[in-house]
């Protein structure tokens, strides 16, 4: 349905379009990836990634460390004893739990702030070439469903080489 909308649109605005100079496209994700920002927010977030795999693993072990020695004690320690070291291990593992998700919640939102950012500035960017280049519509490729595009019209280069510039 939306590729039936679209290309309605498409057929209504493409003879004002090629009146105005024709439609270009740009590939965004190709630019997000490619672009120097891109680059550098993937491997900042990367880092992190690292630094945070480190911890979990760490309280990975200290978690199974801790389970082996409450099963070992298990039959050694009175009733009121075992079901206190279960609550804390339990408390543990949920602390852990919650620690897990947070980093995840963390990176990705990390990485959609990256990601906005960078697109918001490549399509300032996209806009100022088309202009330039005298298209009057600029598609993405992906979202617009585009199967071919004459790489004579993609734009996607030249966006990356000006951004990079800009930046």
């Amino acid at each position: 349905m939306k590729k039936i909308v679209l290309l309605i649109i498409l057929l209504f605005s493409a003879s004002s379009a090629f009146a105005a100079g024709g439609v270009a496209f740009i590939d965004l994700q190709k630019a997000l990836n490619l672009s120097n920002a891109g680059v550098k927010a993937k491997a900042e977030i990367g880092q992190q990634v690292k630094k945070y795999e480190a911890k979990v693993a760490a309280e990975q072990e200290s978690l199974v460390a801790m389970k082996k020695e409450l099963d070992k004690q298990s039959v050694l320690l009175s009733d009121e004893a075992r079901g206190k070291k279960e609550r804390e291990f339990q408390q543990r593992a949920k602390e852990f739990q919650r620690f897990t998700k947070d980093i995840q919640e963390e990176l990705q939102q990390k990485d959609a702030d990256f990601t906005k950012r960078i697109i918001d500035e490549i399509l300032i960017v996209t806009r100022t070439i088309g202009k330039e280049k005298g298209f009057g519509v600029v598609l993405e490729k992906a979202e617009s469903s585009i199967i071919y595009g004459d790489p004579a019209i993609d734009l996607t280069d030249d966006v990356i080489k000006a951004f990079n510039a800009n930046n």
